[in-house]
């Protein structure tokens, strides 16, 4: 199915109904909950999902899974989705917070196919063999740490958010500590009870899956590490392979099988 809503199809007696969907450019997916569980695929452009807890910056090639009933938004920039929306009960080993995946290239194929297969697929054909397989592929699916946890505490929470919208590789811990009117050994506890990560960890996250955006769009490494503040696009690079494993320009030039899905 495509750009076809999941209301029209929701109760189908189907344990996975998958979806592609076309954007606009920007486009932001208001706040929003399923029934179903859901996997959540960029075929093209880059995604940021956003949760009670936390936020996900998803680049091509790469998939989300939110857990049944979890309000969320979607920020979109050149995004192509293929969704699988799954009954509870087919996936009972689902996270039950919002995780980031890499996506293997046996998923991807099978992710494209199923967007294109009859949504009421008969038992024992092939489609339902389809099925039975992607629902195999997504148990082994490797974790990636695009997330930026948000801590509960409403004052942290206020300045974090205010950071993500405009990072600063230095901005200083005493800064912080001065708008909460807290210690420097206060605000690592605070940060650590409420994200799981030290504050220099949070902000070097943050800094990092901000450039996601920017590096898909084209701009250059020397470019977004001095937007980000980094002294320069060495230490930059350094910590971007260190958080993900990969070079920035991984993430810059995806393959263009996986930018033009439609070909597929």
């Amino acid at each position: 199915m495509r750009n076809v809503p999941l209301a029209e199809v929701d109760t189908l007696d189907r344990a996975v109904l998958a979806i592609g969907t076309d954007y606009p450019h920007d486009h932001l997916l208001g706040w929003h909950e399923h029934r179903r569980a859901q996997v959540l695929y960029a075929a093209t452009g880059v995604m940021r999902v956003e949760a009670e807890d936390g936020n996900w910056t998803v680049p091509t090639a790469r998939a989300v899974l939110i857990p049944p009933m979890t309000r969320h938004q979607v920020e979109m920039t050149g995004v192509s989705t293929r969704s699988l929306y799954i009954e509870p009960a087919a996936v009972p080993w689902f996270p039950a917070r919002c995780r980031a995946v890499d996506v293997s290239a046996l998923l991807r194929a099978l992710l494209l196919a199923a967007v294109d297969m009859e949504p009421r697929y008969p038992e024992h054909s092939r489609d339902e063999a389809v099925v039975a397989l992607i629902l195999h592929e997504l148990k082994d699916l490797s974790p990636l740490p695009l997330d930026v946890p948000l801590p509960a505490d409403p004052r942290l929470r206020g300045l974090c958010e205010a950071f993500l919208r405009q990072p600063d590789i230095h901005d200083p811990p005493a800064r912080w500590c001065a708008r909460l009117n807290v210690s420097e050994r206060t605000l690592a506890r605070l940060f650590r009870r409420g994200t799981g990560l030290s504050f220099s960890q949070w902000r070097q996250r943050a800094c990092i899956l901000h450039s996601l955006p920017h590096l898909a769009a084209g701009t250059p490494v020397t470019r977004v590490a001095a937007l980000l503040g980094y002294d320069n696009p060495a230490a930059y690079t350094a910590a971007f392979g260190k958080l993900l494993g990969r070079p920035p320009t991984a993430y810059a030039n995806p393959p263009s099988a996986q930018a033009n899905p439609r070909t597929s």
